[in-house]
């Protein structure tokens, strides 16, 4: 159970730095489209894409190294069990 609720932290951890900013970008783009009635569908979709890739590439490394981490905690918990 303490190996399940960790991985679910680790998911968690490692997602919402993307989804925050996606989240952001996306109420920003909406409130502009309200405010200047523009309804461009790319409008909506590039700057969060954008945003995800910024991320991506100043997190990237934390984010990896703490997958790699819960990784090695999973195959060490299984190497004691089996």
């Amino acid at each position: 159970m303490d190996l399940a609720r960790q991985g679910v932290m680790v998911a968690m951890m490692v997602s919402m730095p993307i989804l925050a900013v996606a989240l952001f970008f996306g109420l920003v783009v909406s409130v502009f489209q309200a405010v200047t009635q523009v309804q461009e569908l790319t409008l909506t979709f590039v700057p969060k894409i954008i945003g995800a890739a910024v991320v991506l590439v100043t997190m990237g490394s934390w984010m990896l190294g703490t997958l790699v981490t819960y990784a090695t905690v999973c195959f060490e918990q299984a190497a004691r069990i089996g």
